[in-house]
This record gives C-alpha cells, structure tokens and sequence, in this order.
C-alpha cells in the first residue's frame, strides 16, 4: 500500500534550504554547500524511509545541490594560452551564486506572505455593510418658509422688531443681601455675651429656617475666627450631636465686633 504525505512544514525546496541554513545560523551568502548537501540528502532519505511521496522539485534540487559541490570540488581549469592573447577562467565566479540569488528572492517572498496574512487576520476582524438609502426613515419636515410672504413683508416685520426693541431703554437689576464673616461675628458675639461668663449657646439657635446656604456657611466661619481668637469654646456631648459654644471672652473682647476680617 502506498502512503502518501503531503508535507505541511516545507512549501519546496527551497524552503527546506532556508530552514537548513537558518537551523545552522549561517551566512546565507556563504553557504557550505557540502555540509548543507548532507543534510538536505538525510532528509530526503527519511522521507523514503517512512514511505512518503518526495516529488520532482525536491530531487531537482538535490541534484543541483550535487552539482555545485562537484563544482567546488573539482580544480579550477588551466589557463588557456592563445597567441597575443593570455585566457584565464573568471577567479570570481561562484557555482552557489544562482542557488544563493534564488534563496535571497525566496525569503523576500517568504515574509512579505507572513505579513500579508498578519494583514488578512487583522482584516478579517472588521466587518463591513453596504451603504443603504435611509431616506424613507427620515422624518419629512414641514417648509419652514411661510408660502404667500414677499420680501416687503420680511422688511415690515423687522422694522416692527426694531421699534420694539427701541423701547425697551430701562432695566433693573436684582440682587441679594450679603452678609460677612465679620457682621456674623458681631451677632454671635452679641448673643454669647447676653449669656455671660461660661454661658452656653448652641449652633441650630443661630439659624432660622429663612436662612439660605449662604448665611449658613457665613455663620460657620464666624464661629471658627470666635474659636481662632481664643474667645469661645466649641465642643459636641456625641458624635454629630449639635455644636455647643461656650463663651470665654470678657471686656478685653468687648470691642471684638471691630476686627480685621476681610471676608
């Protein structure tokens, strides 16, 4: 029975070259064609040996591999001496030189494959649609131009637009109460000093239910620059319980309500 193979690691020929010599980290410019010929012809026995099919190209090169080693081994020809005229073989010639262009061509082929089919994965990634018309899903709109209207009637209403405008020369502008850290500072003062000496007042009497954010963060800060200047102290009984102040202050902090805040 015959077993037939299909190699799936070597395209060619040349292909199982380049493995050979990439295998043996050579210059692919010198190759040493005996050592390479080996090989090559080793694995061409396996081949055999296991029954598989070698086709014409591999036994074509090997026989071109057996023939630049012949080359090589064999002495260069004598010189040949005509009259008037001195012949000599070309000392520059190489039998590998053909052999060594195909396999230079053959890995340039070779890798620019890899990254055309590195290109064809990426690429078959993407999926792509046909444009379509979507003008039956587009909502149609209404002319916006008024039928009827003439450029006369465009002038009348923007002179119109202009005598309204015209008129309208006043205007107000609204703006709240601000209050400063220094004018709470005075309040709460006022308040802590109607307690007297170790008096107690707590933070929510402060507030009232009129007041807005920014009264309220006013307070707070006027509270901090009270503790700053040594002339309350603040503590809670519990954890987020109401802030209770204690008044320290005396007739030295009587004229408190005129410090330097600017804020």
């Amino acid at each position: 029975m015959t077993v037939l193979y299909k190699l799936e690691t070597f395209e060619g020929p040349l292909d199982l070259l380049l493995h050979l010599i990439d295998k043996a980290e050579i210059d692919i410019q010198d190759i040493p064609v005996s050592e390479i010929t080996e090989q090559y012809m080793e694995f061409l026995q396996g081949m055999k040996e296991l029954e598989l099919e070698i086709t014409s190209e591999f036994l074509v090169m090997a026989a071109t591999l057996l023939s630049i080693k012949s080359k090589m081994l064999l002495p260069k020809p004598p010189v040949i001496e005509i009259e008037d005229f001195d012949y000599y073989e070309d000392d520059g010639y190489d039998p590998r030189a053909e052999l060594v262009q195909r396999l230079i061509e053959y890995r340039k082929f070779k890798s620019i494959a890899v990254q055309l089919l590195d290109m064809e994965s990426e690429r078959s990634l993407i999926f792509t649609k046909e444009p379509e018309d979507l003008g039956p899903y587009v909502p149609a709109q209404a002319d916006l131009i008024p039928k009827g209207l003439h450029t006369a009637d465009l002038i009348a209403a923007f002179r119109k637009a202009l005598s309204k405008a015209a008129r309208r020369t006043s205007y107000q502008r609204i703006t709240r109460d601000e209050i400063s850290v220094k004018d709470r500072i005075r309040d709460v003062t006022e308040a802590l000093q109607r307690t007297g000496i170790g008096g107690r007042l707590r933070f929510s009497s402060l507030l009232h239910e009129e007041m807005d954010r920014h009264e309220i963060v006013t307070t707070f800060l006027a509270i901090l620059e009270l503790m700053k200047m040594r002339a309350i102290f603040c503590y809670q009984e519990k954890l987020f319980d109401d802030i209770v102040m204690e008044w320290r202050g005396g007739e030295e902090f009587s004229g408190l309500q005129h410090a330097e805040i600017d804020y």
